[in-house]
């Protein structure tokens, strides 16, 4: 049996292999499809999910910071079952919309919190210096969890689009009792004390006075910006091109595992690169994805889907680390939640675009304006990134 530095992480593993249990995600668009929607209004309805989650990010960020990571986990788990249970019995736009924005504000209260427990709770063992190797765990068991739950939703849709989404609310419950096992790591500085001021001292600290925390939190926010809007653009592709239904959740699942595997080896490909090429990397592989898949709307394509999906495995865990590395730990769930609201907030704004574009355009136009997209930021963020390197070198 493997030995654990602290009992919270594997708890945190059964979270996260739980709330990554997505039964409706390999179907999700179809399902939505099935109940009326265009692309555009799915487009829609997850920018209003981005936007109740960006929203509060930091507000529920600086709560795990001043109340305790285990309390508002506990929050979003609940919250998170509510939404699902709301989404099981919709069969239109309003009442999805409804669902998602319960569902965004408990990956509010989620988000930022679990990754700051772990941190910490590593801290308390003195074995922070682990945290890219189990978050890259904590992000392959979320991946091979999905991977898994892509196959049941394959076959559940085979028969219903609606037993996927039943089965997502037994799912959800999973989480809730382990959520309230976990035991809060000790602060090693002195707790946030709560007021508006505080949030948006964080704030004015890691955009505006640490240059080096504003490079990473914004070109990590870029890349991940590109791998949220291509889980939802990755199904409609993979029926443009004539993928038949009881492949979508077999394809789900290999593109989950592709992740997961890349992210359960984050920790040794990091070490035979310097940071600014494992930057450089993840952003090129970021970029290319989506102007190769807009030349290449057939099987070779898929192909380059999976290369997309390995670089998302990679980047993911490694961006947090660097992160985590120029960050306090009494700041830092708030932090991480400056990061997330970036993404969902910008998502938001972006992803009605996006579909508009799919739908009048075709997806391969899609593909190559989000293609320039992460080109203009994640470029600027690398020239901040290279003007700060000695810096960064000192911190570490």
């Amino acid at each position: 049996m493997i030995k654990l530095p602290h009992p919270n992480i594997w708890k945190l593993f059964v979270i996260k292999g739980s709330l990554w249990f997505m039964v409706i995600m390999p179907i999700i668009v179809l399902f939505f499809q099935d109940n009326g929607l265009n692309l555009y209004k799915i487009m829609i309805l997850q920018a209003c999910y981005s936007l109740s989650l960006g929203l509060t990010e930091i507000p529920s960020g600086y709560a795990a910071d001043i109340l305790g990571r285990k309390k508002t986990l506990i929050l979003g788990c609940v919250l998170a079952f509510v939404g699902f249970s709301i989404f099981s019995i919709s069969y239109d736009f309003w009442w999805f919309l409804a669902a998602e924005i319960l569902l965004g504000l408990g990956n509010s209260f989620i988000s930022g919190a679990d990754t700051a427990l772990m941190y910490d709770s590593l801290l308390e063992v003195k074995a922070e210096d682990r945290f890219l190797k189990y978050e890259g765990r904590s992000i392959s068991i979320g991946n091979f969890s999905e991977a898994a739950a892509g196959i049941l939703g394959g076959f559940l849709a085979a028969i219903s689009f609606r037993y996927p989404a039943y089965a997502q609310v037994l799912v959800a419950l999973i989480a809730i009792p382990f959520a309230i096992s976990l035991k809060e790591p000790k602060m090693h500085k002195e707790r946030l004390k709560s007021s508006w001021k505080s949030i948006m001292g964080v704030v004015k600290f890691s955009l505006v006075e640490s240059k080096i925390l504003r490079t990473y939190i914004i070109y990590s926010s870029a890349i991940g910006i590109g791998t949220l809007m291509m889980a939802w653009l990755a199904q409609p592709f993979l029926k443009d091109i004539g993928i038949g239904m009881k492949n979508y959740g077999m394809l789900w699942a290999l593109l989950n595992i592709i992740v997961g595997v890349f992210a359960f080896l984050a920790h040794k490909i990091e070490r035979r690169f310097t940071e600014l090429n494992s930057l450089l990397f993840v952003g090129l592989f970021s970029v290319l994805g989506y102007m190769l898949l807009a030349n290449n709307m057939n099987y070779v394509g898929l192909f380059i889907l999976f290369i997309f999906y390995a670089n998302r495995g990679y980047a993911t865990p490694l961006l947090r680390n660097y992160i985590n590395h120029h960050t306090e730990s009494n700041v830092r769930a708030t932090v991480m939640s400056v990061r997330s609201f970036i993404i969902r907030t910008s998502f938001a704004i972006i992803a009605p675009f996006i579909g508009w574009i799919a739908d009048q355009q075709g997806l391969s136009t899609a593909f190559f304006v989000m293609g320039l997209i992460i080109t203009v930021a994640g470029g600027l963020c690398l020239v901040w990134f290279v003007k700060n390197q000695k810096q960064t070198v000192l911190n570490r």
